[in-house]
């Protein structure tokens, strides 16, 4: 039996701050300077450009035929993207996540890979590759294709700058949840696809629907890869961002600053969702 007398030894409490109260105050004040400076103003000053002449001249400007096929064209482009990075990034994690095999760690280095080459850099090994002096010319030109300054090029530039987000997004969730409840599953007799389909996915589904999310806002927003590989032609191969940066070397501002808003909107509709997502995701224990 111990002693009454024992002394008990203290544990150290936890969450408790350590920091002085101007620590704290200059910290958090820098954070919101910093969102305010380069946020909030940033997207006021756009919406505030964009209404400047009225309701009426900030529709004609996103109205507008360059203006329309620049949206139809971003359109698509995250409508064919967005998929294939979702079948790309559901695959990539699980192996990651389930099998050990040669040629793993290449396999993780490899979709980091666009995180750290410059879009523009990534552009122009497309236009060595795939333009009209590139190594593939005569193939593609055999075949009557055209990659460069078309379209195609725009989808894989912009499926090389978004094809991180979604593994990215799911491996560190896979790794969380272990292959506790798959195999249980299989042992109970459940086919592959049935697990996979029952147990694997749902447990992930707010790493997916995240990563989606913000390889969508990508994919809408590339500049660098897209502006090398596009050839910036008039209402074909222009996209969103590209189209605001013809309009804003014309001196159109207000034109530049209204399709710019559709950018914007789609940033905070982004954040929003996101912020749902994190706030369901917790909520549900799948955090």
């Amino acid at each position: 039996m111990p002693q009454m007398g024992t002394k008990m030894k203290k544990q150290p409490l936890v969450g408790v701050h350590t920091e002085s109260a101007w620590i704290r105050f200059i910290l958090t004040g820098t954070a919101l300077l910093f969102v305010v400076f380069f946020l909030i103003i940033p997207l006021i000053t756009v919406f505030t450009e964009a209404l400047k002449n009225g309701l009426e001249v900030y529709f004609a400007s996103v109205t507008e035929p360059d203006a329309q096929s620049a949206i139809r064209l971003t359109l698509l482009t995250a409508a064919i993207v967005v998929p294939l990075n979702f079948i790309f990034g559901i695959a990539a994690a699980w192996c990651i996540t389930k099998f050990q095999f040669p040629g793993k760690t290449w396999l993780i280095t490899l979709i980091d890979l666009p995180f750290s080459v410059s879009p523009v850099i990534a552009g122009l090994s497309f236009v060595l590759l795939f333009g009209a002096q590139g190594l593939l010319a005569p193939v593609l030109d055999s075949l009557g294709l055209k990659i460069i300054f078309a379209v195609p090029g725009i989808i894989l530039a912009t499926l090389f700058v978004t094809f991180p987000f979604v593994a990215r997004e799911l491996i560190p969730v896979m790794q969380a949840k272990g292959s506790e409840q798959e195999e249980a599953a299989l042992s109970l007799g459940a086919s592959g696809w049935k697990t996979f389909l029952f147990v694997t996915l749902p447990n992930v589904k707010w790493g997916i629907l995240y990563g989606v999310i913000l390889c969508n806002a990508r994919a809408m927003g590339e500049f660098g890869a897209v502006s090398v590989v596009s050839g910036h032609i008039r209402g074909m191969t222009n996209t969103i961002p590209l189209h605001v940066e013809i309009l804003y070397n014309e001196y159109q501002f207000t034109a530049a600053f209204a399709v710019a808003s559709l950018l914007a909107m789609l940033a905070i509709v982004t954040l929003i969702v996101k912020g749902v997502l994190e706030w369901k995701g917790v909520v549900d224990g799948k955090g």
